[in-house]
């Protein structure tokens, strides 16, 4: 697609370009760092030891508490960005993104310390056997302790990029650290012989060359962006938009960690096999859910704006445009899980037990995909148009009141493979909410004189 200003972008160019501008960068670079997240568990599961599967797999859903600090400011913040943007206040920008850069750099700096200074109690909390503790608490000093802020700046300054316009850099920024990983990965393990320290290291290493990539970015856009990094430019007077639709998507990150959190404490009581079975599912069915963030992260500027400059047919064809691929991808992923799960689950495991079990929750997890991703985009639609109250009620419904009663539940009842039902159950249950709270808000602004043609 040839070049086109923000301004067409935004509020001209056909919804199906318009998305694709931006959402397939994201998904391309939502792959990429996808398949690094797998190049992990399989390079690792090479080695033939499940108690090291399952040690990247209890301290997993922890490192992705990063993501929930990245969303919390990020997403917070690039969708105020946009919203700024359809308004035509474009000054404020500069200090909404200084907030963000240091706001977050100073949380994530705590939960980086926390999670270095309690290794054994936390490891313990999560999950961790006697068998696994070495490996675990080496996946943790070096992807958490270490690599935290790196890893969550890179994730903000991508989602400030993007909620600009800029969604080539976010995504080549992205797909920079996720590519280097996955050369990494091999080189560290085997050619250094490092072993499972180096699968860790070489997520640490890539997710700071990917921050430094983005900080090299934001000098050289200068006079081309309104966003800054300045010092001086930090102030508290947009905290409140930006949480109000921040802690709405971190909860949705935060709450999916601590039903993953929830689900593989419980998944221990089964034994090690077990959870490197769940770890390995849990990495494979991000695939799609992550091509359907990647829409998310797409669409949400779109939304935003075209939200906050009262073009509300334009931000309905793009929130519905966007639905509808999301289910399609989802599906034809569902048929190849299904179709193929005992050979992609020996692809990533030698051990026999771990693979056929592995291969049994694969055919249950994908089931919730489809519903899961249509749940999760019109939530992130709510968000994108400032909604933070309605998009953090469902979050808190569908997360945390649902997901974690019914897992304790499911797994008294009907025992380990309970448990992995348990999303596609929660996700049929909300389906009917999100559509609710979507068309409730939708029939407000069309009620609106100022909804465009």
């Amino acid at each position: 697609m040839k070049e086109v200003s923000e301004k067409e972008l935004f509020e001209t160019l056909p919804v199906h370009k318009a998305v694709a501008a931006l959402a397939v960068p994201t998904i391309i670079s939502q792959i990429v760092s996808i398949i690094y997240n797998l190049a992990d568990t399989f390079f690792i599961g090479q080695l033939g030891n499940p108690y090291m599967v399952a040690a990247a797999t209890l301290v997993y859903p922890w490192f992705t508490l990063l993501t929930a600090l990245g969303n919390l400011f990020g997403i917070g913040g690039s969708s105020l960005v946009s919203r700024l943007l359809g308004a035509k206040k474009e000054n404020d920008i500069k200090y909404v993104s200084s907030f963000c850069f240091y706001g977050g750099i100073a949380v994530t700096f705590l939960f980086s310390l926390f999670s270095f200074l309690f290794q054994r109690p936390l490891l313990e909390f999560l999950g961790a056997s006697e068998e696994n503790m070495f490996y675990a608490r080496s996946y943790l000093v070096w992807v958490v302790a270490l690599g935290g802020i790196p890893t969550m700046l890179s994730m903000t300054l991508a989602h400030f990029l993007r909620g600009e316009g800029h969604a080539k850099l976010a995504s080549m920024g992205m797909m920079l650290g996720g590519i280097l990983n996955i050369v990494l990965d091999p080189v560290l393990i085997y050619g250094l012989h490092m072993g499972f320290s180096g699968a860790s290291i070489a997520t640490a290493f890539s997710n700071f060359v990917s921050m430094l990539f983005f900080l090299i970015c934001f000098s050289k856009l200068k006079d081309r962006t309104k966003l800054s990094l300045a010092l001086h430019n930090f102030k508290m007077q947009f905290a409140g938009q930006v949480f109000s639709v921040g802690i709405a998507s971190a909860l949705t990150s935060g709450l999916a960690t601590l039903s993953n959190m929830t689900i593989i404490k419980l998944a221990s009581g089964y034994g090690d096999i077990s959870v490197a079975a769940y770890g390995i599912v849990k990495k494979i069915d991000m695939f799609p859910l992550g091509i359907s963030m990647g829409l998310c992260q797409g669409f949400m500027p779109l939304v935003g704006y075209n939200y906050a400059s009262k073009n509300y047919r334009r931000m309905r064809e793009v929130s519905v445009f966007s639905w509808k691929t999301a289910l399609l991808i989802a599906l034809c992923f569902v048929g190849c899980f299904v179709g193929f799960a005992p050979w992609i689950l020996q692809a990533f495991i030698r051990d026999r037990q771990t693979s056929l079990l592995g291969t049994a929750f694969l055919r249950v997890a994908c089931l919730a995909v489809p519903v899961q991703s249509v749940n999760a985009l019109i939530i992130y639609t709510l968000q994108a148009m400032g909604k933070g109250v309605q998009s953090a009620v469902l979050t808190l419904c569908r997360q945390g009141v649902l997901n974690i009663p019914l897992l304790i539940l499911m797994n008294q009842i009907f025992g380990l493979y309970g448990m992995i039902w348990t999303q596609l159950v929660i996700e049929m249950i909300m389906i009917p909410a999100t559509l609710g709270m979507y068309m409730a808000t939708w029939k407000k602004l069309k009620g609106n004189k100022c909804v465009t043609e």
